[in-house]
């Protein structure tokens, strides 16, 4: 009998940083992640579309169009979702307040979890002084990001047919390079101040690529990772903990159970 996962069964699920429409995506780990988790609530935290590489060289495979098919069937089945754009999906900004095919498109949106915190979701390239006084400069390392992806993506190749998981050479930096390691918790506290000023209990974001969960600054301050390098993504459960999905390494493990129409208890 062929075993498979079971499917997951969430309260609220939040994804950032997907950038369909770019070579980067790993829309093939993404669309199989959903594929195995269901949520009453799902919130798309910003560059879920990459307008900035559309822009400049069209790219949009059957594997792009399957995720965001994927995504309106989920709307059509109930899941409220709400879509709050980034900088790379700005163009969305242009149009707060309206639904597309059952999605609900926000600047931000406060949370309010299953035991009673009230949680600010906001993508936070507001807080990314590159990206709001020098432009130029966020274009350039856009497009030297996109390259070093596509170096990663043939060492991917070799990994693959040597049996190891997908590894990403740009999120193991993160956490060893000096200066991003410096941007990243200036990043993190400055989300951190503007949830107190929203007067709620925590922040849920994205933008940097850095899966995180932590109160290291006195509040609650999650990041839902990417859909680039680390394939990662957050999840409430119905008694209200969160974790962060890695789903390159659970997608390479091997299964023992049948299929279930059930929830999954998972320990926090």
């Amino acid at each position: 009998m062929a075993m498979e996962r079971p499917v997951r069964h969430l309260r609220a699920l939040f994804i950032s940083d997907v950038h369909l429409g770019s070579r980067g995506c790993q829309a093939e780990l993404l669309l199989d992640f959903l594929r195995y988790h269901d949520a009453e609530t799902i919130y798309l935290v910003g560059d879920i579309v990459d307008g900035w590489r559309l822009r400049r060289n069209w790219f949009w495979p059957q594997l792009h169009n399957d995720v965001a098919q994927k995504l309106l069937r989920k709307a059509r089945k109930g899941a409220r979702i709400i879509y709050v754009p980034g900088n790379h999906d700005e163009f969305l900004r242009g149009y707060l307040g309206t639904h597309f095919g059952g999605i609900e498109v926000k600047n931000t949106d406060v949370h309010e979890t299953a035991d009673g915190r009230r949680l600010l979701v906001i993508h936070g390239d507001q807080f990314d002084i590159v990206v709001r006084h020098a432009r130029w400069l966020a274009f350039f390392g856009d497009w030297a990001y996109a390259l070093a992806l596509h170096s990663n993506t043939y060492l991917n190749v070799v990994r693959r047919w040597l049996g190891f998981s997908y590894w990403s050479a740009s999120a193991w930096a993160k956490v060893r390079v000096k200066n991003a390691v410096n941007f990243i918790g200036a990043f993190e506290e400055a989300l951190a101040r503007e949830a107190r000023e929203h007067d709620v209990q925590g922040v849920i974001c994205g933008h940097i690529h850095h899966a995180a969960m932590h109160n290291d600054f006195g509040i609650a301050y999650y990041n839902c990772g990417d859909w680039v390098e680390s394939c990662t993504a957050l999840a409430e459960h119905h008694d209200g903990r969160f974790e962060i999905i890695r789903w390159a390494d659970r997608a390479a493990e091997p299964q023992a159970r049948p299929t279930r129409r059930r929830s999954e208890p998972v320990a926090a």
